[in-house]
Protein backbone atom coordinates (compact mmCIF):
# COMPACT_ATOMS: atom_id res chain seq x y z
CA UNK A 1 0.00 0.00 0.00
CA UNK A 2 1.55 3.28 -1.38
CA UNK A 3 1.08 6.48 0.94
CA UNK A 4 -1.80 7.92 -1.31
CA UNK A 5 -3.62 4.79 -0.89
CA UNK A 6 -3.18 4.69 2.72
CA UNK A 7 -4.42 8.95 2.81
CA UNK A 8 -7.46 7.84 0.97
CA UNK A 9 -8.15 4.41 3.12
CA UNK A 10 -7.93 5.93 6.42
CA UNK A 11 -10.27 9.11 5.24
CA UNK A 12 -12.63 6.85 4.22
CA UNK A 13 -12.56 5.14 7.84
CA UNK A 14 -12.59 9.08 9.23
CA UNK A 15 -15.73 9.19 7.50
CA UNK A 16 -15.96 13.29 7.33
CA UNK A 17 -19.33 13.75 5.17
CA UNK A 18 -21.30 10.79 6.86
CA UNK A 19 -20.21 12.44 10.51
CA UNK A 20 -21.43 16.06 9.22
CA UNK A 21 -24.63 15.93 10.45
CA UNK A 22 -23.69 14.03 13.72
CA UNK A 23 -21.50 17.23 14.33
CA UNK A 24 -23.90 19.54 13.47
CA UNK A 25 -26.45 18.13 15.76
CA UNK A 26 -23.92 17.67 18.82
CA UNK A 27 -22.12 21.25 18.51
CA UNK A 28 -25.91 22.54 17.67
CA UNK A 29 -26.11 23.69 21.17
CA UNK A 30 -22.60 24.92 22.11
CA UNK A 31 -22.39 28.99 22.42
CA UNK A 32 -21.98 30.18 18.31
CA UNK A 33 -18.21 31.73 19.43
CA UNK A 34 -17.01 28.82 21.12
CA UNK A 35 -18.19 26.21 18.10
CA UNK A 36 -15.16 26.64 16.01
CA UNK A 37 -12.47 26.43 19.04
CA UNK A 38 -15.04 23.31 19.98
CA UNK A 39 -14.02 21.67 16.78
CA UNK A 40 -10.55 22.40 16.38
CA UNK A 41 -9.21 21.41 19.86
CA UNK A 42 -11.51 17.93 19.20
CA UNK A 43 -9.76 17.66 15.88
CA UNK A 44 -6.46 18.05 17.42
CA UNK A 45 -7.00 15.35 20.35
CA UNK A 46 -8.46 13.14 17.43
CA UNK A 47 -5.14 13.85 15.83
CA UNK A 48 -2.80 13.30 18.80
CA UNK A 49 -4.77 9.54 19.35
CA UNK A 50 -4.18 8.61 15.77
CA UNK A 51 -0.47 9.15 16.37
CA UNK A 52 -0.32 7.44 19.51
CA UNK A 53 -1.56 4.24 18.01
CA UNK A 54 0.45 4.45 15.06
CA UNK A 55 3.71 5.10 17.06
CA UNK A 56 3.22 2.65 19.97
CA UNK A 57 0.54 0.66 18.23
CA UNK A 58 3.13 -2.65 17.96
CA UNK A 59 3.84 -1.73 21.71
CA UNK A 60 0.49 -2.27 23.40
CA UNK A 61 -0.51 -5.39 21.11
CA UNK A 62 2.66 -6.98 22.59
CA UNK A 63 1.54 -5.60 26.01
CA UNK A 64 -1.75 -6.84 26.23
CA UNK A 65 -0.90 -10.08 24.11
CA UNK A 66 -2.86 -9.51 21.28
CA UNK A 67 -2.26 -10.70 17.64
CA UNK A 68 -2.13 -8.89 14.26
CA UNK A 69 -4.76 -10.88 13.08
CA UNK A 70 -6.74 -10.56 16.42
CA UNK A 71 -6.92 -6.31 15.67
CA UNK A 72 -7.60 -7.00 11.55
CA UNK A 73 -10.69 -9.05 12.71
CA UNK A 74 -12.04 -6.91 15.43
CA UNK A 75 -11.38 -3.86 13.11
CA UNK A 76 -13.26 -5.63 10.17
CA UNK A 77 -16.12 -6.04 12.52
CA UNK A 78 -16.66 -2.91 14.06
CA UNK A 79 -16.01 -0.82 10.97
CA UNK A 80 -19.11 -3.48 9.62
CA UNK A 81 -21.24 -2.36 11.75
CA UNK A 82 -20.61 1.05 11.67
CA UNK A 83 -21.04 0.85 7.41
CA UNK A 84 -24.64 -0.90 8.07
CA UNK A 85 -25.56 2.07 10.46
CA UNK A 86 -24.26 4.33 7.41
CA UNK A 87 -26.45 3.14 4.89
CA UNK A 88 -29.36 1.92 7.37
CA UNK A 89 -29.51 5.14 9.22
CA UNK A 90 -31.06 5.62 12.67
CA UNK A 91 -32.60 8.41 15.18
CA UNK A 92 -29.11 10.21 16.15
CA UNK A 93 -27.01 9.36 13.54
CA UNK A 94 -24.49 6.44 13.82
CA UNK A 95 -23.80 6.63 17.42
CA UNK A 96 -27.55 7.22 18.49
CA UNK A 97 -26.55 10.20 20.36
CA UNK A 98 -28.75 13.43 21.10
CA UNK A 99 -27.36 16.85 20.95
CA UNK A 100 -25.73 18.11 24.39
CA UNK A 101 -24.05 19.99 26.16
CA UNK A 102 -19.97 21.39 24.73
CA UNK A 103 -18.05 17.63 23.89
CA UNK A 104 -14.62 17.27 25.55
CA UNK A 105 -12.55 14.14 23.29
CA UNK A 106 -16.13 12.29 23.37
CA UNK A 107 -18.23 11.80 21.19
CA UNK A 108 -16.27 13.99 18.59
CA UNK A 109 -12.65 13.44 19.27
CA UNK A 110 -13.77 9.54 20.04
CA UNK A 111 -15.19 7.68 18.37
CA UNK A 112 -16.04 10.02 15.82
CA UNK A 113 -12.89 11.13 14.18
CA UNK A 114 -10.69 8.78 15.57
CA UNK A 115 -12.65 6.05 15.71
CA UNK A 116 -11.75 1.93 16.70
CA UNK A 117 -11.74 1.11 13.08
CA UNK A 118 -9.62 3.94 12.44
CA UNK A 119 -6.78 2.87 15.26
CA UNK A 120 -7.22 -0.50 14.38
CA UNK A 121 -6.13 0.55 10.77
CA UNK A 122 -3.14 2.65 11.81
CA UNK A 123 -1.94 -0.28 14.86
CA UNK A 124 -2.07 -3.13 11.42
CA UNK A 125 -0.35 -0.38 9.43
CA UNK A 126 2.56 0.16 11.78
CA UNK A 127 2.51 -3.92 12.11
CA UNK A 128 3.02 -4.83 8.83
CA UNK A 129 5.47 -1.90 7.53
CA UNK A 130 7.50 -0.41 10.92
CA UNK A 131 10.05 0.51 8.41
CA UNK A 132 7.61 3.02 6.93
CA UNK A 133 6.60 5.20 9.86
CA UNK A 134 7.11 8.25 7.53
CA UNK A 135 4.85 7.23 5.00
CA UNK A 136 2.00 6.15 7.59
CA UNK A 137 2.68 9.83 9.43
CA UNK A 138 2.23 11.57 6.09
CA UNK A 139 -0.87 9.08 5.16
CA UNK A 140 -2.35 10.10 8.98
CA UNK A 141 -1.92 13.73 8.57
CA UNK A 142 -3.70 14.31 4.59
CA UNK A 143 -6.49 11.91 5.87
CA UNK A 144 -6.94 14.16 9.20
CA UNK A 145 -6.61 17.69 7.36
CA UNK A 146 -9.31 16.67 4.50
CA UNK A 147 -11.30 15.66 7.34
CA UNK A 148 -10.63 18.93 9.29
CA UNK A 149 -11.29 21.24 6.50
CA UNK A 150 -14.09 19.41 5.82
CA UNK A 151 -15.48 19.42 9.82
CA UNK A 152 -14.40 23.05 9.69
CA UNK A 153 -16.76 24.13 6.69
CA UNK A 154 -19.17 21.77 7.91
CA UNK A 155 -22.40 24.77 7.68
CA UNK A 156 -20.95 25.93 4.07
CA UNK A 157 -21.56 21.42 3.02
CA UNK A 158 -24.52 21.62 4.93
CA UNK A 159 -25.96 24.36 2.80
CA UNK A 160 -24.36 23.56 -0.42
CA UNK A 161 -25.25 19.72 -0.30
CA UNK A 162 -28.44 19.80 1.20
CA UNK A 163 -29.75 17.25 3.80
CA UNK A 164 -30.67 14.59 0.91
CA UNK A 165 -27.23 15.04 -0.83
CA UNK A 166 -25.40 14.36 2.38
CA UNK A 167 -27.24 11.17 3.47
CA UNK A 168 -26.78 9.84 -0.32
CA UNK A 169 -22.91 10.58 0.36
CA UNK A 170 -23.12 8.55 3.80
CA UNK A 171 -24.50 5.90 2.05
CA UNK A 172 -22.42 5.88 -0.46
CA UNK A 173 -19.40 5.90 1.79
CA UNK A 174 -21.49 3.17 3.98
CA UNK A 175 -21.00 0.74 0.79
CA UNK A 176 -17.71 1.39 0.27
CA UNK A 177 -16.46 0.77 4.12
CA UNK A 178 -18.84 -2.47 3.99
CA UNK A 179 -15.95 -3.63 1.20
CA UNK A 180 -13.17 -2.07 3.09
CA UNK A 181 -14.55 -3.64 6.50
CA UNK A 182 -15.13 -7.44 4.98
CA UNK A 183 -11.62 -7.50 3.07
CA UNK A 184 -9.64 -6.71 6.96
CA UNK A 185 -11.99 -9.31 7.92
CA UNK A 186 -11.00 -11.73 5.72
CA UNK A 187 -7.10 -10.39 5.66
CA UNK A 188 -7.22 -11.36 9.70
CA UNK A 189 -8.58 -14.71 8.75
CA UNK A 190 -6.06 -15.49 6.19
CA UNK A 191 -3.02 -14.50 7.98
CA UNK A 192 -4.20 -16.43 10.72
CA UNK A 193 -4.97 -19.55 8.99
CA UNK A 194 -1.09 -19.00 7.28
CA UNK A 195 0.25 -18.91 10.70
CA UNK A 196 -1.36 -21.72 12.01
CA UNK A 197 -0.38 -23.84 9.05
CA UNK A 198 2.74 -22.92 9.43
CA UNK A 199 3.10 -23.98 12.96
CA UNK A 200 1.31 -26.83 12.28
Amino acid sequence: MDTLTAAITLLLIMNPLGNLPIFISVLRHVDPKRRKKVLIRELLFALFFMLLFLYLGTSLLAWLGLRQEAVSIAGGIILFIIALRLIFPQPGGVLGLPAGDEPFIVPLAIPLISGPSLLAALLLLANNSPDRMFDWTLASVIAWAISATILMFSSFFLRALGQRGLNAIERLMGMILVMIAVQMFLDGIMAYMDKAGAVG
